[in-house]
C-alpha cells in the first residue's frame, strides 16, 4: 500500500511544480511584452546606429566589441538570462579560428556575442541585411552575408571575406545550417570545415546548452533561464583535405555533442 501512497505523493508534487511554472509564465508576460520586447527593438536600433557611426572612427574590431558585446549582454541580462562559461583557457587571443557551434535558439546569438570574448565575424543569411540599422551595421563591421538560395553567390561571399579572418579575428559558423527545433544536434554542412582547411586555421568547437528553454525555435515563448557555453580545445586541421572533410566534420560534431545532454546528441 505504501507504494501507492508514494505514487500519489509524487504525482501531486509534479502537478504542483507544473502549476507554479504556469503561474510564473503568466506573471512574466507583462514584462516580456511591455518592457523587454520594446527595449529589445529600441536597443537594436540604437546600437546598430551607434555602430554605423563608430566603425570609421574605432574600426570594426573595437566597434564589434563595444556595440555588439554590450547589446548582447544587456539584453541577455534583462531577459533575465544567466550564462556560465567553461574553457576560456582553450582560446589564444592572437590566433584566428573557424568557430563551429550548435544552434538551438536565437538566444545563441546573445550568448556568443556577449560572452565568447573573441573577435569574430558571423556568417549570416542574406535576409538579415534588411533589418533596420542592425543589417547595415553588421555589413560595415564585416560580418559575412550569404545567399543560401544561390550556392555560387554564397561561396563567392565567403571567399571574399577570407581576408578579414586574420590577426586574431575569427569566423563563426552554425554548421547545422539552421536552428534545431527539438534541441537535438542536426547533421553538419561542410562550409565551415572547407574554409578551415583552405585557410589552414584550427577549428574551435563550442557547445551551447539551455537556450532552447529560454526561447524555443520558431516561437515567441520567451522565459528566463540559464545558459551554459563550453569552449572545447581547438582542433588541428593539419593533414585534412577536401577528401577527408567528412571525417573532420564527424570529429567536430562528436566534440560538440559530447557536452550535450544524451537526448540531444543525435538529430
Amino acid at each position: 500500500m505504501l507504494w501507492f501512497v508514494d505514487i500519489v505523493t509524487e504525482t501531486e508534487r509534479v502537478t504542483e511544480m507544473e502549476r507554479k511554472q504556469i503561474l510564473l509564465r503568466i506573471a512574466y508576460q507583462p514584462y516580456k511584452w511591455l518592457i523587454f520586447g520594446p527595449w529589445l527593438v529600441l536597443s537594436t536600433l540604437i546600437f546598430g546606429a551607434v555602430a554605423l557611426l563608430l566603425v570609421p572612427l574605432a574600426g570594426p574590431r573595437a566597434t564589434s566589441r563595444i556595440c555588439g558585446r554590450t547589446w548582447a549582454r544587456m539584453n541577455g541580462r534583462l531577459t533575465p538570462m544567466s550564462v556560465a562559461v567553461t574553457g576560456r583557457e582553450n582560446v589564444d587571443p592572437r590566433q584566428s579560428y573557424v568557430i563551429v557551434c550548435n544552434h538551438q535558439s536565437q538566444y545563441d546569438i546573445f550568448v556568443l556575442y556577449g560572452w565568447l570574448d573573441i573577435d569574430f565575424r558571423w556568417v549570416l543569411k542574406q535576409e538579415l541585411r534588411k533589418i533596420p540599422a542592425l543589417g547595415a551595421a553588421c555589413d560595415r563591421i564585416g560580418h559575412i552575408f550569404i545567399d543560401r538560395s544561390n550556392h555560387e553567390k554564397a561561396l563567392a561571399s565567403i571567399n571574399a571575406a577570407k581576408e578579414r579572418i586574420r590577426d586574431g579575428t575569427s569566423v563563426l559558423f552554425f554548421p547545422e545550417g539552421s536552428r534545431s527545433s527539438d534541441g537535438r544536434l542536426r547533421p553538419f554542412k561542410k562550409g565551415a570545415f572547407k574554409m578551415a582547411v583552405d585557410m589552414d586555421l584550427p577549428l574551435l568547437p563550442v557547445t551551447i546548452i539551455g537556450t532552447k528553454d529560454i526561447l524555443p525555435n520558431k516561437t515567441i515563448d520567451l522565459f528566463p533561464g540559464r545558459a551554459t557555453m563550453i569552449i572545447h580545445p581547438p582542433m588541428n586541421i593539419a593533414g585534412y583535405n577536401d577528401a577527408s572533410l567528412p571525417r573532420l566534420m564527424d570529429q567536430a560534431r562528436h566534440v560538440i555533442a559530447s557536452a550535450l545532454p544524451p537526448e540531444q546528441r543525435d538529430g
